[in-house]
């Protein structure tokens, strides 16, 4: 167990403290001087358990100067140890510390990945052993400031190295104890570039808005961008559901803050809770001793957005309301209250509002996720500004390529908008990047135009008229709700598409077949 003592900073007081441990047979494993102004000692305890903690808990806080205990989820190195790992791994390129004798003392995983070896084995290893014709120590000691941009060669791939010499307060070469390499792939640097221009271009101005419809969204998103309340996004998938909440983000207050982004759909509950929320120490069989920090203590300050957040387990929806309640959570296995301040933007495919009526999501989570709400429309409600749209991806991807910009022909674009784009935006432009690549002479043609199920029949275009005329209608009608139920998937969406009741419609599907089974979505 680890407690934290609030006290007095005077002389004799720790030892106050410990005499007391002492008599109640307790062993320190660690102490810690925390707190502000060194007013708080941590202490480990490791034969320490709740029922002790509750019985002696008064009589440490009758000690002189001890104004309050209670236990934490981590000492505070435990906690710079945890940030400073978290910090590392999320870092996408090789970071190494040497020490003066040329041997690795830690690296992070994308450094271990490039050796070859796992992490808890990088420390000891001779950075000779896979780093040809340098002797860092040497250079460290003849040059004693930064060198940026140095051609190395790591098993046989070339490099360019970022060397940060390791200094005392000293200037002496001898007080040097190392250096920290950071390590690019020199084949990579421009594909580096590009990757930062892209994310300092996904503000509001990276969202194309030659359709009237998505103008409107925009307008919407900028008026709720700068409010600090949840924001509940709405669309179906490839809309760009995750590029309008960072947007929403960067135009708000805690725009220089984190955006942290975690997909729900799919992941299992017990990895979705500590991915979000984090564990204490020794949480579970195989869990990392100190514990691990969840997206909202590294989002603390920024913005949280959660995809999928329909698919959210009954287990996940009571953590993410006490949250967006009291601004606090627990990690997994852990007693300690944490407090957060988060702003949480959320997205989702399905109509949370139907999930709530089949008991399937919580009402009261609904309702708080959903103080603001946007709806992004579907491509196919946006075709107005389809045209200026293929310029805009067609230019981007002959630039990635690195080719000139080719020319669409009319077949071409007849087929795109003749589509019925069930992957959206992120659809198109992978057509397209596929379009430019294949196509030659500087022309893109209908053929290059590739789309799965084009061609296929319309459910409008082909139906018997055997029979009377109420089999034609029948058979007329099957065919309606056919095609809208794909692009309005629930009895609610197409009524209100339609003109008419959600009941009215679920009682139209249960007759012709259609739907989930054939029963009602939306009642």
């Amino acid at each position: 167990m680890r407690i934290k003592v609030h006290c007095q900073n005077r002389v004799g007081i720790l030892r106050d403290i410990l005499n007391l441990l002492v008599d109640y047979g307790i062993n320190v494993n660690r102490g810690e001087v925390g707190g502000e102004q060194g007013n708080a000692i941590y202490l480990l305890c490791p034969n320490l358990i709740n029922l002790q903690f509750q019985s002696l808990k008064p009589k440490l806080e009758a000690i002189p100067g001890v104004f309050g205990v209670k236990r934490v989820g981590l000492m505070p190195s435990e906690r710079r140890h945890l940030e400073l790992n978290a910090l590392l791994a999320a870092l996408d390129f090789p970071v190494l510390s040497i020490d003066m004798a040329g041997q690795i003392v830690a690296g992070n995983r994308a450094a271990a990945q490039l050796l070859g070896v796992r992490v808890d084995e990088v420390p000891g290893i001779p950075l000779a052993r896979y780093v040809e014709e340098l002797d860092l120590p040497e250079l460290v000691r003849a040059n004693k400031a930064r060198i940026n941009g140095l051609r190395v060669k790591v098993k046989g791939d070339v490099f360019l190295a970022d060397i940060a010499p390791l200094k005392s307060e000293h200037d002496d070469s001898e007080a040097l104890a190392g250096a920290v390499i950071t390590l690019h792939r020199a084949d990579r640097v421009g594909e580096r570039i590009y990757n930062v221009r892209k994310v300092e271009l996904r503000g509001f101005d990276s969202i194309f808005q030659s359709s009237k419809v998505m103008a409107a969204v925009v307008r919407e998103a900028r008026r709720m961008a700068p409010l600090d309340a949840p924001l509940l996004i709405e669309g179906e998938t490839g809309t760009g559901k995750e590029l309008l909440a960072r947007a929403c983000h960067l135009a708000s207050p805690r725009g220089q803050a984190p955006f942290m982004a975690l997909n729900c759909a799919g992941l299992p509950e017990s990895m979705a809770e500590t991915e979000l929320f984090g564990y204490g120490p020794g949480a579970f069989e195989g869990a990392r001793p100190e514990g691990k920090l969840g997206l909202l203590e590294l989002t603390a300050g920024g913005t949280l957005f959660l995809d999928g957040v329909g698919e959210m387990s009954p287990r996940l929806q009571v953590k993410l309301l006490r949250f967006l309640q009291d601004g606090c959570f627990r990690r997994v296995g852990s007693d300690e209250e944490v407090y957060l301040d988060v702003r949480v933007i959320c997205a989702t495919q399905v109509d949370l509002s139907e999930l709530c009526a089949k008991g399937e999501f919580r009402q009261d989570l609904y309702h708080r996720l959903n103080v603001l709400s946007l709806h992004i429309p579907p491509l196919r409600e946006c075709l107005d500004g389809l045209n200026p749209l293929v310029e805009h991806f067609l230019d981007s991807a002959s630039r990635q390529i690195g080719c000139p910009l080719p020319v669409l022909a009319p077949q071409a674009m007849d087929r795109l908008s003749r589509y019925h784009w069930p992957g959206n935006v992120r659809q198109l432009e992978n057509v397209l990047f596929q379009a430019v690549s294949l196509c030659e002479g500087g022309t893109i043609k209908a053929e290059h135009i590739r789309l799965p199920d084009y061609g296929a029949p319309h459910p409008l275009g082909d139906f018997s008229l055997e029979g009377g005329l109420d089999a034609i209608v029948g058979r007329f009608e099957r065919a309606v709700l056919e095609r809208l139920y794909r692009e309005h998937p629930s009895s609610r969406l197409l009524g209100k598409r339609l003109g008419v009741s959600h009941t009215t419609i679920a009682n139209k599907l249960r007759q012709h077949g259609l739907g989930q089974g054939g029963e009602s979505d939306g009642t």
